[in-house]
């Protein structure tokens, strides 16, 4: 292995490696717990796991703060075998009076599009995001639109009906969710999207449809036709509003207008803060777990209970702090959120695998073997103890002719096959500056 920068490369795992660990995948219903998982190896198991599935499985992280780990880690182990979702977090506090980036909100939307279509592959998401009520299942294909090249468009119904799909009008476009008209020149950033789009208008007919850089405003490429996400995650519509008006009314007493959230939402506004109020703009809501199929695979740390009821004593403290402003009433956490017992309730009809760190003792009837074994018939909780061991602590010495030869020897020793069993060296070396690091 050569490693140009300083920093050790190496060619992917899955290529060199067909499977280290052998996971067993639990059926509908059944449990298995994975244990005696040091270092990256749960990460390895559940890459091994969900590359062998034909499944899709969700993955619940303990915190948002792990997502882009995993989310590397997983991508790295399963090397193209299996695409890896992330339902970002709205990296916001429960009941914030203000809004998560408009980034974060067309990641979320672009991924909530995507969900009931997926099959396989996996979902990452953090458990308090789990924990968030969303839209019902049909509400971002319901609320999208496509527009096409040789479509007649006039211009004062698509500003209405980009409005109402809850996008922002601007002098210029920058963020995903805006928009700006200027004469027959339309740009619109659309939800999920990376670059906006430049819609050119000749005589109400749309004639070409491009992708720009908005800050060059420089055409990129051009397209034939474009699928246009809601801007947020409820509707603005006349009808979604009067629908909004009148649960508002029947949930809180007094005079409604008031209220900052009511007078925004009336005048077809999207007031920082809104997401918290997401259920008054529909009869019913869902869970992330209702977007995705039956069979799904539910995996775990054995955290999970301990933070769900971590993260729902957060949301009742924050709560019975500020539900006593008058010109912003809240919802009540369980209006808001989903219970953790519900959650968990949900996740126990699943398949599911629990993953730790440390060996779990066993008796031989609860001991299983690797997935190449004959698969018990029963339905019982299992372990699966995997023949990992935590890694040694490597002490590297940069001003050592050769600082990475403690874990060259290390890689040596081990039993795991290397791609490739060439010298692992660190940068080009500079004399003059080496003498100089010795020089006492």
């Amino acid at each position: 292995m050569q490693a140009e920068t300083g920093a050790l490369s190496c060619a992917p795992l899955s290529k060199s490696i067909p499977s280290l660990l052998q996971p067993r995948q639990p059926r509908t219903g059944q449990r298995i717990r994975w244990s005696a998982l040091y270092g990256a190896s749960s990460r390895l198991a559940l890459a091994e796991a969900i590359a062998a599935d034909s499944r899709l499985w969700l993955i619940v992280a303990d915190d948002a703060r792990e997502l882009d780990p995993l989310q590397a880690e997983l991508e790295f182990f399963l090397d193209g075998r299996a695409v890896v979702h992330a339902f970002p977090d709205w990296e916001v506090l429960p009941y914030d009076s203000f809004s998560p980036h408009s980034e974060i909100i067309s990641e979320r939307l672009a991924t909530l599009a995507e969900l009931p279509r997926l099959k396989k592959g996996a979902v990452l998401v953090a458990a308090d995001t789990l924990v968030q009520r969303l839209p019902p299942r049909g509400y971002v294909d319901g609320r999208s639109f496509v527009l096409q090249v040789g479509e007649r468009l006039p211009v004062e119904p698509l500003r209405q009906r980009l409005i109402e799909a809850g996008y922002a009008a601007v002098g210029q476009v920058a963020d995903p969710g805006e928009f700006a008209v200027r004469g027959a020149l339309v740009d619109v950033f659309p939800m999920g999207a990376t670059q906006p789009l430049r819609l050119d208008l000749f005589d109400e007919e749309i004639e070409t449809i491009r992708t720009f850089d908005p800050e060059t405003q420089r055409s990129i490429a051009t397209l034939t036709n474009v699928r246009l996400l809601p801007g947020r995650e409820m509707p603005l519509d006349p009808e979604s509003i009067k629908g909004f008006r009148r649960r508002y009314r029947g949930r809180f007493e007094g005079d409604p207008n008031k209220s900052q959230i009511y007078r925004g939402v009336s005048d077809g506004i999207a007031p920082a803060g809104i997401e918290f109020y997401l259920p008054l703009f529909f009869e019913t809501t869902a869970s992330l777990l209702d977007y995705l199929p039956q069979e799904t695979v539910v995996a775990a740390d054995t955290d999970l209970e301990s933070s769900l009821a971590r993260i729902w004593e957060s949301i009742e403290t924050r709560y019975e702090d500020r539900r006593h402003d008058l010109e912003r009433p809240l919802l009540a956490p369980r209006e808001v959120f989903i219970e953790p017992h519900k959650l968990l309730e949900h996740c126990a009809r699943a398949a599911r695998v629990e993953w730790q760190h440390f060996k779990i003792e066993t008796t031989a009837s609860t001991e299983v073997a690797p997935a190449t074994a004959q698969q018990p018939d029963t339905d019982q909780d299992e372990i699966q103890n995997f023949a990992t061991a935590a890694p040694r602590d490597l002490r590297l010495d940069a001003r050592a002719d050769q600082p990475l030869a403690p874990l060259e020897q290390y890689l040596c020793g081990s039993r795991w096959p290397r791609p490739d069993r060439g010298r692992i060296t660190g940068p080009p070396r500079n004399a003059a500056a080496d003498a100089a690091r010795r020089r006492p």
